[in-house]
């Protein structure tokens, strides 16, 4: 089977040229303050930059299926559904005859 081709198209925003330290250190610039960024050592000697979004081990099982999905629906229909206020003692007296506060799974 062959692999499919990578082709980069992506043209840069910018260049610009920076000398590293004394320290092994460059700015980047207030942009990146803050920022968790992946360095990317190439063989070629090119140094790659991404930034990334680094996820505590304790919410990993919301990329994994089903939750993944289950919360893609949960946030489409909060957009699509407007907020409306909630009767408490209708909702208590919902919750007391299903015995507790858990929802039943709708099919």
């Amino acid at each position: 089977m062959k692999r499919p081709v990578e082709i980069q198209t992506d043209q840069p925003e910018s260049v610009e040229i920076k000398v590293i330290g004394k320290s092994g250190q460059i700015s980047l610039g207030k942009k990146y303050a803050g920022k968790t960024l992946r360095l990317e050592r190439r063989t070629d000697g090119t140094v790659v930059l991404t930034p990334v979004a680094m996820v505590p081990e304790s919410q990993l099982w919301t990329l994994e299926e089903p939750h993944r999905s289950r919360i893609y629906r949960g946030l489409a229909w909060a957009a699509r559904t407007a907020p409306r206020e909630t009767d408490l003692d209708t909702f208590l007296e919902r919750t007391a005859l299903n015995g507790g506060s858990r929802r039943r799974r709708r099919s």
